[in-house]
This record gives structure tokens, sequence and C-alpha cells, in this order.
């Protein structure tokens, strides 16, 4: 991983539980003043930034690659801001002649300018191939781009950074990835803005290489120190070893060319990449190399027996000479091809500690107002910056006075697990950053995306980037209007008033409750049904209280479904997309968002057949409870269908990119099962005791649904039915025997499902809506 440029270093804190005006400086941008200089001066030449800007420009729109004109400019053509500029090209005279000039202070603002002027210029829309792609036929022909104001536009960052990544993103939606698919993603981090995006990808390789050669440790004594390529984001946390292992040298090799790659174009492209560094996580056999070393065994993360062979990791004690010795090493071994914080800077005298893990001051009792200021105040200012990881829900900058002085990113954290769920806070993204950034005495210097995985709800990535440019709030009624046209490639009514609804109900959470997404049909009920009590409550529906039944469940083993929104409302939203959808059906964003929106009314309907189920069994209704699991059943099938009718839901890509990384027929053994338990299972189990983590990576992926949520399902309602025709308890036993026996399987199987959607998105929701969601029962279903 040889290094051009000083990089920021990313420290994962380890615990055992679980056009515009000037730039508005601010305390915390004030104290990065002297690495900001520092980055400014060891980017890549301007040459090498253009040519890399003009590659994303080839990649996205050939057609249009000698209709733009680059250039990098000096900060001081910018006022000593970061910017871009729109320019009409003086050398336009006829079509061929280069028609527009896109200038930035670097790479990614020029290919960020692109991206600026394709969209309120041109009302195209750039996203992930599996949430709809990028529509650009909005975009006219060569020679006949719109031209711009002749004094130009002039786009000034209102604070420096915009960070992009969460630690375990690599491993929810990056672990098979190739250099072609990061490819796609720099360019589209380059687009969106990104300057400050993590970089973890190849680090066990340099692992393997600092503890051999400096510190004489075997092979075999790194063997189980990794998890399995699905689970390195948590070996690297110490949250867990050796599970989904041992990773094969191979991998460690092509990991560390595809990182040198990614490295590379990021310092084309004028980004700072923010590498890991050495957080006392240290394999078992160190404790014997240096028994005198500070070396303390970890409790337990999540497994159920406490199994050495993946629990109870070790961590090296900071205060430990040791500490400082491997973390220099590592540094320098990045760099080649606070005590913690003295690791880092033995090896990079520039070095900045990035802590992640900012939202830990939230969560953990510990950390009350004196403990905050300890930890923070133990490294100088400027070489600590801080993530809000969850600042649209839980801002840690107001309770902390700002971090206590320390410099902070205002992060949008919105998705766990790469769970696929139309969820998100429209007006706290838009006002979120710009209140924190003008906030008295603030210590904001950027603002991120730390979401846990990609490729869903693409509204919320569009707001959530642009605001690196917005100095004021954007009003979002009226930026919602321009998304949909942008997103269709043309103005309709009914559309923009469908997604008006959705941003009020969907897009619009207030609740404060986390969004983990626990749908029944994706993550099964562990319950016996004895234990679940109905009660009265008092949801509201259009405004009005009324009372309806609820289930709630007395033990701690069934998560509730969050549901924020009347329900009716978005069936009427789906209503209206179904109306419009012989002037869209040929647009893959439109056939995306029809079958999103599909899958989220009738994942919520499905919810509320699991609660007849449930009443059926408590009446003794044997004849309720079989109609409506048949039912249930039908429905897990029918959305199957649903979500065969588009790429961007499909099991197949996921499994398929898997074995294509494996060398040997036992490598594609290993790293499917990988992918199939992340998604199910995630961790151990015993035969009568499933994970903790159990259905935490949920999907709801066409295969999945067929093969194993709805099979999962029937074993469940099997056993319901025969406890009502014997009159027995539910053998909750022999449920989860039967269960686990099924995931277990079904991890280990090579079943081969589809690359490529198959179906009519338009005519198959409309099918659904009808089957489903158009009888007038189905609008009281609300908020429970």
């Amino acid at each position: 991983m040889e290094g051009y440029f000083p990089p920021i270093f990313l420290l994962v804190l380890t615990f055992c539980s679980f056009a515009s005006s000037a730039l508005s400086s601010t305390i915390g941008v004030d104290s990065i003043s002297r690495l900001l200089e520092i980055q400014d001066r060891e980017r890549a030449p301007p040459s090498v930034q253009e040519v890399a800007a003009r590659g994303v420009l080839h990649r996205l729109l050939p057609s249009h690659s000698s209709s733009f004109d680059f250039q990098i400019v000096s900060k001081e053509q910018c006022g000593d801001e970061y910017c871009f500029m729109i320019r009409n090209h003086p050398s336009f005279r006829r079509p061929g002649d280069p028609e527009i000039l896109l200038a930035g202070t670097t790479g990614v603002e020029v290919a960020a300018g692109l991206h600026w002027y394709l969209k309120h210029w041109c009302g195209s829309h750039i996203s992930w191939d599996k949430t709809g792609g990028s529509q650009l036929f909005s975009v006219p022909k060569a020679g006949f781009l719109p031209r711009v104001h002749d004094t130009g536009i002039l786009v000034k960052r209102p604070i420096p950074w915009s960070y992009y990544q969460n630690a375990v993103t690599s491993s929810y939606s990056f672990a098979w990835w190739d250099w072609k698919r990061w490819e796609k993603e720099i360019d589209w981090m380059a687009m969106q803005g990104v300057n400050l995006p993590l970089a973890f990808t190849g680090q066990e390789a340099i692992w393997q290489k600092v503890f051999q050669e400096k510190f004489n440790m075997s092979s075999s004594d790194l063997e189980d120190f990794f998890g399995g390529p699905a689970f390195l984001s948590w070996s690297c946390m110490a949250n867990l070893h050796g599970w989904g292992g041992p990773l094969p040298q191979s991998w460690l090799d092509q990991q560390l060319i595809l990182q040198k790659k990614i490295l590379a174009r990021m310092y084309e492209l004028g980004m700072t990449p923010v590498l890991p560094a050495f957080s006392g996580n240290v394999p078992a056999a160190l404790k014997y190399r240096f028994p005198s070393a500070k070396i303390t065994r970890l409790g337990n993360w999540f497994s159920v027996k406490s199994d050495p062979r993946w629990c109870c990791t070790y961590l090296l004690d900071a205060t430990d000479p040791l500490f400082i010795e491997i973390g220099k090493a590592f540094v320098e071994r990045q760099l080649q091809g606070a005590a913690i914080f003295k690791g880092m800077e033995s090896g990079d005298r520039e070095a900045v500690w990035l802590m992640q893990q900012g939202w830990l001051f939230s969560y953990d009792p510990f950390w009350r107002p004196p403990q905050m200021k300890a930890l923070l105040h133990s490294v100088p200012t400027g070489k600590l910056v801080v993530l809000d990881l969850f600042a649209e829900v839980k801002p840690i900058w107001i309770t902390s006075e700002q971090f206590y002085g320390v410099p902070y990113i205002w992060c949008m954290l919105h998705n766990f697990a790469g769970n696929i769920e139309m969820y998100g806070i429209l007006d706290a993204i838009a006002s979120g950053p710009v209140e924190a950034r003008k906030s008295v005495n603030s210590t904001m210097v950027g603002v991120g995306m730390s979401m846990e995985g990609i490729e869903q709800n693409p509204i919320v990535y569009d707001l959530m980037s642009e605001m690196a440019f917005h100095h004021e709030k954007p009003n979002v009624k009226a930026w919602v209007d321009r998304y949909s046209a942008r997103r269709y490639g043309r103005p309709i009514p009914s559309i923009q008033d469908a997604w008006n609804i959705l941003h009020h109900t969907i897009y619009n959470c207030t609740d404060g409750a986390y969004d983990k997404n626990r749908d029944v049909i994706v993550a099964f009920p562990d319950v016996d049904p004895s234990l679940i009590a109905v009660q009265q409550e008092w949801p509201y529906h259009h405004g009005k209280p009324e009372s309806r039944p609820v289930i709630r469940e007395v033990t701690d083993s069934y998560d509730r479904p969050h549901l924020w929104y009347s329900t009716s409302e978005v069936i009427r939203s789906l209503k209206l997309f179904i109306s419009s959808g012989d002037k869209l059906s040929s647009s893959s964003t439109y056939r995306y968002d029809i079958v999103d929106l599909t899958r989220q009314a009738l994942a919520k309907y499905a919810n509320q057949l699991f609660l007849k189920i449930i009443e059926a069994y408590q009446s003794h209704d044997v004849h309720s409870v079989t109609f409506h699991s048949q039912k249930f059943l039908d429905l897990v099938e029918d959305m199957d269908t649903l979500l065969a009718c588009h790429d961007g839901f499909l099991l197949g890509p996921w499994l398929e990119s898997a074995k294509q990384l494996a060398q040997n027929e036992q490598q594609e053994k290993q790293f499917e099962w990988n992918a199939r338990t992340q998604i199910t299972m995630w961790f151990d189990n015993t035969e009568e005791e499933p994970s903790l983590l159990r259905d935490y990576g949920n999907k709801y992926w066409s295969g999945l649904l067929r093969d194993y949520y709805g099979p999962r399902a029937a074993i469940y309602f099997k056993y319901l039915i025969e406890s009502l025709e014997r009159g027995e308890d539910f053998r909750l036993k022999e449920w989860r025997r039967e269960w686990i026996k099924l995931t277990n399987d079904w991890q280990s199987r090579g079943n081969i499902f589809s690359v490529k959607g198959t179906g009519d998105a338009l005519n198959t929701s409309k099918w659904l809506f009808n089957r489903y969601l158009s009888s007038p029962g189905t609008e009281l279903i609300t908020p429970y």
C-alpha cells in the first residue's frame, strides 16, 4: 500500500458490550487548518486529477466525453475555499467542440461539478445500479447541452470534508467486490463530493506481514485471528475471531492488490483515504510470545455458548510499550505497499485519529462528561476528529458541548446491516448539518454517510450527499418534487403527489427509534405464542386516534417490527405509482421503486397477517390459524415473484460474486457459506439455541424468500396447528431444532439462483395490489 499522501487513520474502539456564500468557518475547521494545508500540498498533480475526473465522465457518459473540459484550480481562485465552477466553454462554436468548462480545487470537486450540472441543468439522476442505475436519457445530445448563466456557477463547500462508509459496510456491502465494482463506487463517491472515504480493504494482509516479519509469528498462529470474508469487519473490531475462516492466502493477496488500486484511484481524484489503525486487537499467540505484555481476554460478544473458537478475543493494553511498537509497524507497512495515537504518530508524523464510534458516548453509561473530556482531550488539538455517527437521530454534538472542543463530522447512519427497508428522515437530513454548523462555537468539520449497508433508499443518499454543498436548509418539498422528475426523466404530477406522500410518511420517521428491520417475513419471531399478550392501544389514523388490538410480546425474544407511519397513506402512494406506470414502465429507476414500494406495503401487511394468526391461535381457532397461515405462505411466494422483477432484489448476485472470488472448489464452498450465513443465522448456534444475531443481516431478496424464509415460517405454523389439534403446549424446542437444522442445511447448500431479474414489475405490482391491498380492510393498517 505505497502512500503518496498523508492519510487519516481510523481507530475502531473495541468494547465487549453491545452557489453560495463564503465558507462558514468553525472552531473545528480552524483546528484542522494545518492538516488541510498538508492535504492540499500532497495531492496528486492537477494533470493527474483532471485525467481521473475525465475518466469518471467517460465511464458515465461516453457519448459526451468531448462535451466537457476539466480544470483544476487553486483554492485562491475560490476565495481560499474548496469549490467547483461551471461555465460555458469559450471555445464552443459547433457540435464536437467542448461546451461546458468544469473547474474545481480537486478532482472530486470537478466530478461533483459534473454531477451538479447533469442533475440541475439536464435533469438527470445518478444512482447505484441495484437501485435503478443512472437516468441519463434526459441529457441532451452532445452539441446541444444547456448553457449556464454568462457569469457561470460557483458552488463552495460550507465545510471541508465529506466522509463516507462505516467499518462494517466493508462486510455487509463490499465483501465480494472486484475492481470493476469498486471503480464504479469510487466514481459515485467522486460525483457525490466524497473526499474523505474509508479504505478498509486489504488490511488483513498487512497484519499478516507485520506479525510474521516483526513479531516472529507463524501462519498457524494467525489462522484463527481473522474471520471469514463476510465477517472481517468484526474480527478487525475484536468482536470475534475465526468465524467463517480461515482466510486463504489467495484471498489475502488479492485483497491487498485490490486495495492498492482503490487507494491509487482515490489519490488520483484528490481524495484523502481513511486507513485503519491499531486499536489493540491481537492474535491469541501473541500472549505466549510476550508473556509479560498487558494482554486481556475480552468477554463474550453475542456467541451462544462463549465458544473460545470464535469468541473472547485478546486486547493489548494501550499503555504497554508493545502497543506503540505494533502500531508503528502497522502504519509503516501501510505506507509502504493518546497511547493509541502515539502508535500511529510514530509511523506517520502527520497522522490524525478519526474516531468512528462517537455514538458510544450515548449508549455506554460509563461515558459521563468527565470521562468523555478525558478521552477526547488525551490527543493534541487538531489530531483527533470524531464521527457523530448517528446524528440524524441521536446527535451527540448537542449534548456534549460540541465534543468538548474536538472537531467532529456530522454523520447520517440511516441503515443497519444492509437491511432492505424504505426509511429515512429527509427533513432532519436537510436541517441537521446546517444547524450543527451554524451553532455557537461549532466544531463541525464535515458531513458524512456512515451507513452499515448501501444500495437502498436512493433518495436519502441523494439528499445527504448534496448537503456537502448546501449553506442553507433546502426546501425539502420542492427538492422532492425535483427529485422525482430527475429520477424518471420527466415530471409527472401523480408521481410527484406519490413522492410527497412518501416524504411525509416513510421518509419522515421522527420517533427516535432504531430502524432495524424486524418484519416478520425476514426476522421470524422465535417465541412461544402463549407468551404473547393482546392489548389495546391508540395509534393514529389520518391524525385521529382509533382503538385496535395490538400484540405486545412479554419476553425479549421478539423484536416488534418498526412502524412509524399510516400504511393507508403509503398504499395510496402505491396506487398513484401504479396508475402512472404506463408512462414509466420502461424506466429502470421506476421499476426499482415500484417493486420496493409494493414490497414495503406487503411486508407490513404480512406483519398484520402474523398478528391474526397469533390471535386465532390464542382463541383456539385451528381453522383460522390454518387459513391465515396459508395466506401468509402464499404472500411470501408472491413477494418472491415480485422481487424477481428487478436485478436489485436478487439473492443470486450476492452468492455468485462470492464464488467468483474463489480459487478452487473448497474456497467456493467456504465463500458461499460465508455469504449465506451472514444473511441468515449470522453467528453460531447449537442444535436447540439459535444465534443471538439471527436475521440481523436479513434481506428482501428473491430466492431467499422462496427458499428459506417461506419454509421457515411453514415450520412454525406447523407447530402452531399441531399444538391446537393435540391440545398441547407449543413445542418451542422442537420448532427451534427444526428451524436451526433448516438453516444449517441451507447455509451449506449449493443451489443456483438467478442473477438477472425476470418478470414485469408493473403488472406484478398491480396483481399483488389487487390481491392483497385493495380491500377496504387493508386501509385500517396503522402503526402499532
